[in-house]
C-alpha cells in the first residue's frame, strides 16, 4: 500500500510540474502575468537603449541578470555533489528520518527514487540557468552591437525591428530563468515527501497554489501593470493639456 501511494504521490507531482508550466504558458495569451508584463518592459528597455550613445547602464544591467543566473547554477553544482554523495549514505539518511514523527520508513529503492527526483530537478534547473547566462550574453552581444542614437543611416523600422528582436532574446532569458527558479519550489516540495508521502501530495499543490497567487494576482504584477498604464495614459494627458492651452 505504501509503495502505491509513492508512485501516487510522484505522479501528483509530476502533473503539478508539467500540468502548471503548461497552463501559465498558455494563460499568459489571454490575461496579464508576471511574464507577460516583464515582456513589455524588457521590449521597452530596448527601444530606450536605441535613444542613448551611453549604454554602460544597459550593459550594467544584463551582467547583473547574467550573475543571478550564475550564482544559482553554481549552487545547483553544490546541490547536486550533495545529492550525489547522499546516495552512498543511504542507510544512515533513513535512520535519521526514522526517528521523525510521522514519518513513513521506506525501502531503499524507494528513499533512492526520491533522491533521483531530487537530482533531475536540480539537473532541469542547473540547464535553465546556464541556458539564461548563455542569451544574456547574446543580449549583451546585441547591445554592442547596435545602433547609435545618432546614427542617420538606419531608418526608424530597422531600430524597431532591432529593439523587438534584442527585447525577444531578453524575454527569453528571463522566462528561463523563471523556469530554473520555480524548479527550486518543487525540489523544497520533493523534500517535503521524504517525511511522508500525504505530506509530498500537499507540498506540490501548496507550490502550485504560491507560484499562481505570485505570477497571476500578486501586488509586484499590480504595480507593474499599473506603470504600464501610466506610461500609456501620459501622451494622452499631455494632448489634452495642449488642447487646453490652445
Amino acid at each position: 500500500m505504501t509503495h502505491y501511494l509513492d508512485l501516487l504521490a510522484l505522479l501528483w507531482f509530476l502533473v503539478c510540474w508539467v500540468g502548471y508550466t503548461w497552463y501559465s504558458r498558455n494563460r499568459a495569451n489571454t490575461r496579464s502575468c508576471l511574464s507577460n508584463t516583464l515582456d513589455l518592459y524588457r521590449e521597452d528597455w530596448m527601444r530606450v537603449m536605441l535613444k542613448r550613445d551611453n549604454r554602460i547602464a544597459d550593459t550594467s544591467a544584463v551582467g547583473n541578470l547574467e550573475r543571478n543566473g550564475a550564482f544559482f547554477a553554481s549552487s545547483c553544482l553544490l546541490i547536486l555533489a550533495g545529492l550525489i554523495t547522499a546516495l552512498g549514505y543511504t542507510s544512515e539518511a533513513m535512520e535519521v528520518f526514522a526517528t521523525m514523527p510521522f514519518s513513513i520508513v521506506p525501502t531503499r529503492a524507494v528513499w533512492e527514487l526520491r533522491l533521483v527526483v531530487l537530482l533531475v530537478v536540480f539537473v532541469y534547473a542547473f540547464f535553465k540557468f546556464t541556458w539564461a547566462m548563455r542569451m544574456y550574453n547574446f543580449v549583451a552581444v546585441m547591445i554592442g552591437s547596435a545602433p547609435l542614437a545618432g546614427d542617420t543611416k538606419i531608418s526608424p523600422a530597422a531600430r524597431e525591428a532591432f529593439a523587438c528582436n534584442a527585447g525577444k532574446i531578453c524575454n527569453l532569458a528571463g522566462d528561463a530563468f523563471n523556469l530554473g527558479l520555480r524548479s527550486y519550489y518543487y525540489a523544497l516540495a520533493v523534500v517535503v515527501g521524504f517525511i511522508h508521502p500525504l505530506a509530498f501530495i500537499a507540498a506540490s499543490t501548496l507550490v502550485v497554489i504560491v507560484l499562481y497567487r505570485r505570477e497571476f494576482h500578486s501586488d509586484a504584477l499590480n504595480a507593474l501593470r499599473d506603470g504600464k498604464v501610466f506610461e500609456e495614459a501620459i501622451p494622452v494627458q499631455q494632448g489634452a493639456d495642449t488642447k487646453t492651452k490652445n
